[in-house]
Parts: structure tokens; C-alpha cells; sequence
């Protein structure tokens, strides 16, 4: 896949001058076998408080029900399903990364896609929570799923979103699980192999005997093929059922045919802006710059672009369609959204997720890691307004005004959302603590063809004219991982 030489005119994929193959082992593996630096204790802590919130807000929620939320008899759903919603969407740019890209041969994403398919798992963790959490009694949970005759005439409702959500997170977790772990296999042999003591016991029983064989190379390439094939599809069948949670009810706002499409390029969108928001900090406190490079950054970037244009052009089209419709009901929800009582909301939305990704379209800014960092988390706050705008105001004011209602969130709701952002983080941090948060194996092919080092030997060597030099150099200006005066000297 790899074993050829890439043009001169391609951005190198690893970056240095002394790269080998047992630097990058050593790099990659640092945080694992070292004790963590203080940036690591001081992200951990905070994970850890925001996570103990979530369990005495859950916990309040299993006690005294649901009557805890800010929910009333107009708006019965509302921070609950935003934050379900949210986080199965920010689980999508894992699967993306992860299937599609290499299905396409992107090798851009053996640097990335171990933290984004980290990052997925435990954003599904997160979403699973809430579906558990507002189930009225949450100890029978297990309801939802089909069960033997043992129970009795006990079936499942189909026509409930619950039972619809239960079957897309237990399909998503599952096979992204299983994709994750099989690509984890030779990187946890790699570590055994150089562990002592306890961890070398520990690691021995999660690589299932790796041997590193070339017979075991086959089947591992060819179980992540067919891993790509079947995850691939779930990119697009995952949120489109979380989608049809509403599409599918004759509330105005919901009843649309946009939504499986709007849904699942809005989850990309989100999702590739949370990757940025964590590889950012971990690439520069992990000192991973030589295989996370400004190239990688930019392609997230130019794919936030898109997607944050298709979901711009969804929300004009769900407009239009409404007025098109002529419905006036239709048309009312719209115009409540943008200016009734949660305008503020609604343009907080737009602001955030139309306006802002624009941005990204000056190469001074796509390429600029404060502002990167600082517009993923902006991204994320617009697509969190999103999933509440869709929800809170098609359900605030019905058909009868008398009934009409606003929901004001309690210390429980914010608790839970706040929380569960503490539970994935802390998820998050562990694992660069305990697992390599780049996969070493699939970084080490690209170092013979696709790094800086390899591309300097060709321009030594004399076999490229002027022009193709001074072009390629002239792309790395933008890397802040290459040193800038090794090529004022060719």
C-alpha cells in the first residue's frame, strides 16, 4: 500500500530529519510507559470532577425521576435527547476516519484514526447513558431488548424511538469496538514485548498472542478490510435512524425527508471538529508534531468546510421547503425558531455553524492551530444549539396557544450534560495513558515514502528539477514541525 515512493509535491505525512523505526516507537509510546507529565494530572482532575457531577446528577435522576428535569406536559423532550443526539453525532468522524478513508487508501489517517476511534467509543458510552437515564425505571432497561419466551409475552415496542436508538447504539458500539481492538493488536504485542513484570502479563492477555507472522499480517489486513466494509455503512445508517426519532412524527419542524441526509453530515461535521479539539492539545502535550503534521490538520479542516456547508445549505432548504409547503403550521415553527422566544438559540446556531466554518476558507486560518482549536469548540457549541433548536422549539408551541410553554433547564439537566462531557474526557485521557494514541504500525509504513526524510533523500540525490523543490518547500512553510533552515541550505 505503501511501498512506492509518493511525489516530491506531496506533503510529507511525518515530519524530522532522524525519524526511524524505533524513534517512533519510542515517541508514540511515551505517555505509555513514562509517568504522566502535569498537564496530564491537571486534565485528569478536571475529567474526574465532572465526572463524579454526572454520577450524583444521574444518581438524583434514578431517585426522585424524571420530574428532576426541567421537562413540562408541552415539552417532553429537551436536554435529554439534545445530549443523546450531540454525542452519537460526535462518535462519526471515528467511523469515517477509520472505514471510509481506508477503504479509500487515505493514508492521512494512520496518524489519526486510533483517537478518533477512541473518541467514538466512548462518545457512544456517553449517548448510551442518556438513553438509560430518562427511561422511567432504568433497572429494567434491559426491556428494550428482544427476549426469550422465558419472560412471557414480553416484545419490545417497535414503534418506539427508544427501541430504534437501542438498535443503533449496540450495532455502533459493537462493531466499532471490534474495528478499535483489532487495529490496537499489534501495537499492545509491542508493548508486551517491551513491558516487565504485571503489565507484561496484562498486555500478553490483550494481544491474544500476537506473533507479528507475516500469515498474521494477512489476516489482520484482510479482518480490516472487511471491519471498513461492514462499519462504512453504519457512517450513514446510524444517524439517519437517530434522525428518523423525528422525521418520522407529524410534528411541524420534524415531519421532514432532510433530516437522515442534514443529520448525518451534521454528525461529520461535529465530529471531525471534536478529533481537532483533542488532538490539538494531545499532539502538542503528548509531543506527537512529527506524525500529527499541519497537513493532517488542514485535510480535518477542508472537511469541516464541506460539511459545515452541506448543513448551511440543509438549513436554508428546510426554510424554503416550509414556505413552499404551504403549511402555515410548517411555516409558523420556522419563523418561531428564528424569531420567537428562543431566537437567540437559533442564531447562536447559525453563527456557529454556518458563519463560523467559513472562516476556514483562508489558508492563514485553516492553518493556524489557536484558531483551528478555537473554532472546533465553536463548532461543537453550534451543533449542540442544533439538536435544541430542533427540538425545544417544534415542541414549545403547539397547535392549541393555551398549551404553549417554555422549558427552563434545572441544576439536573446541566449537571447531566456538563457531567457526561467529564465522563468522556476522563475515558479519554486513560486511554492515552494506557494505549498508544497513534497506531505505530501503520505510522511506520508511510516512513519510506510519505515523510520529510524520505522526500529529502530525492531532492539530495539531484533527480528533481528546480521547480518541484522550490514548490515542495514551499508547502512546508505552513508545518510547524520542520525546520525551515535544513532547506535554505539546498
Amino acid at each position: 500500500m505503501s511501498g512506492h515512493n509518493e511525489s516530491i509535491l506531496r506533503e510529507p505525512l511525518i515530519t524530522g530529519s532522524d525519524i526511524t523505526y524505533a524513534k517512533i516507537t519510542d515517541d508514540i509510546l511515551m505517555p505509555v510507559e513514562n509517568k504522566p507529565n502535569r498537564a496530564w494530572w491537571i486534565g485528569f482532575i478536571l475529567s474526574l470532577c465532572g465526572a463524579t457531577l454526572w454520577v450524583v446528577a444521574v444518581s438524583y435522576t434514578f431517585w426522585f425521576g424524571i420530574g428532576s428535569w426541567g421537562l413540562n406536559k408541552t415539552v417532553g423532550w429537551a436536554w435529554d435527547i439534545t445530549g443523546f443526539v450531540w454525542w452519537v453525532g460526535i462518535g462519526h468522524a471515528g467511523t469515517l476516519i477509520s472505514a471510509v478513508l481506508l477503504l479509500f487508501r487515505q493514508n492521512w489517517r494512520n496518524s489519526i484514526n486510533r483517537s478518533a476511534e477512541a473518541m467514538t467509543i466512548f462518545a457512544v458510552i456517553c449517548a448510551a447513558t442518556y438513553v438509560v437515564s430518562h427511561m422511567g425505571r432504568p433497572w429494567l432497561a434491559y426491556w428494550v431488548l428482544p427476549l426469550p419466551n422465558q419472560f412471557g409475552s414480553l416484545w419490545v415496542n417497535f414503534n418506539s424511538p427508544l427501541v430504534w436508538d437501542m438498535f443503533a447504539i449496540s450495532t455502533y458500539f459493537s462493531v466499532s469496538l471490534l474495528f478499535w481492538y483489532t487495529g490496537l493488536l499489534p501495537d499492545i504485542a509491542t508493548i508486551r514485548d517491551r513491558a516487565t513484570g504485571v503489565r507484561r502479563k496484562i498486555y500478553s492477555i490483550f494481544s491474544f498472542g500476537w506473533s507479528g507472522n507475516v500469515k498474521t499480517w494477512q489476516r489482520f489486513e484482510a479482518v480490516s478490510l472487511i471491519l471498513a466494509g461492514i462499519s462504512t455503512p453504519l457512517v450513514l445508517s446510524v444517524h439517519t435512524i437517530v434522525s428518523m426519532d423525528f422525521a418520522t412524527s407529524v410534528i411541524p419542524g420534524w415531519h421532514t425527508t432532510i433530516f437522515p441526509p442534514y443529520f448525518v453530515a451534521g454528525a461529520i461535521f461535529s465530529g471531525f471538529a471534536m478529533v481537532l479539539t483533542l488532538l490539538l492539545v494531545a499532539r502538542k502535550v503528548l509531543g506527537l508534531e512529527n506524525y500529527i503534521t499541519m497537513f493532517h490538520i488542514e485535510s480535518m479542516n477542508k472537511i469541516i468546510i464541506l460539511t459545515g456547508s452541506i448543513v448551511g445549505v440543509a438549513y436554508i432548504t428546510e426554510f424554503f421547503i416550509a414556505w413552499y409547503s404551504g403549511s402555515e403550521y410548517e411555516q409558523y415553527a420556522f419563523i418561531n425558531r428564528s424569531t420567537g422566544p428562543y431566537w437567540w438559540a437559533y442564531w447562536m446556531m447559525m453563527t456557529c455553524n454556518v458563519i463560523s466554518p467559513q472562516l476556514l476558507w483562508f489558508k492563514k486560518i485553516r492553518t493556524s492551530i489557536p484558531a483551528t482549536w478555537i473554532l472546533s469548540i465553536v463548532v461543537n457549541i453550534g451543533m449542540w444549539f442544533e439538536r435544541f433548536v430542533i427540538i425545544v422549539t417544534s415542541l414549545h408551541r403547539d397547535y392549541i396557544p393555551s398549551s404553549w410553554a417554555m422549558f427552563y433547564p434545572t441544576w439536573v439537566d446541566v449537571s447531566v450534560f456538563v457531567g457526561s462531557i467529564g465522563v468522556f474526557f476522563t475515558l479519554f485521557l486513560l486511554f492515552l495513558r494506557v494505549l498508544p494514541s497513534i497506531a505505530i504500525a501503520e505510522v511506520k509504513l508511510l516512513l519510506k515514502s510519505a515523510s520529510e526524510q524520505a522526500k529529502m533523500k530525492q531532492i539530495k540525490e539531484g533527480h528533481l528539477d528546480k521547480e518541484q523543490v522550490a514548490e515542495y518547500v514551499e508547502s512546508l512553510e505552513k508545518f510547524d514541525s520542520v525546520k525551515q533552515e535544513e532547506y535554505a541550505k539546498i
